[in-house]
């Protein structure tokens, strides 16, 4: 009698472990993996709202510098805006003192844009106290430029006389009057 009992026992036993085992690779794991993953998504979604909410406290704030920085922009007539880098070349390199030998603008517009880009390329030499000073005077003005490429070259074997080849852009917004 006393194996039976104990065979009983250990079929119950095992019973107990495999259903165990079952219930939690069946229930168990699947649940809390949907629970971490819904966890994960939870909080993703909580730091959306949160960057939603910091861009609809910051709206007025982003309004005005977008309205800042269309006034200015590039104005819209192509003459008119040229003549206006010409100008602003021509304050940055007295104020660096760096003499500039080329300066070619040339016009890019995009399929379907609604901006054009005003694409200058100067050539300019000088130390490096005046080409530092010159980039400082293109990065400070107001007019919307950017500076894409800068290449600078010693000129001599001690490298006091450089070479600076800079590419910048200005953008033009078409379908906006300023």
């Amino acid at each position: 009698m006393e194996i039976k009992k104990r065979e009983r026992l250990l079929a119950v036993l095992a019973l107990i472990c495999f259903g165990t085992l079952a219930g939690d690779k069946l229930i168990l794991s699947p649940l809390q993996n949907l629970w971490e993953a819904r966890r994960e998504r939870i909080a993703e979604l909580e730091k959306s709202l949160n960057r939603g909410h910091a861009l609809i406290d910051r709206d007025q704030m982003i309004k005005q510098r977008w309205r800042q920085m269309s006034q200015h922009g590039l104005p819209v007539e192509e003459s008119v805006a040229e003549n206006q880098v010409l100008q602003s070349m021509s304050r940055w390199s007295q104020a660096s003192r760096l003499g500039v030998s080329s300066l070619k603008p040339r016009w890019i517009q995009e399929d379907e844009e609604d901006h054009k880009k005003l694409e200058c390329r100067a050539a300019a030499e000088g130390s490096i106290g005046a080409i530092a000073q010159f980039l400082y005077e293109i990065e400070r003005d107001p007019l919307a430029l950017r500076l894409e490429e800068i290449e600078i070259a010693a000129r001599d074997e001690r490298g006091s006389q450089l070479t600076l080849a800079v590419r910048f852009t200005g953008l033009l917004l078409v379908g906006e009057k300023q």
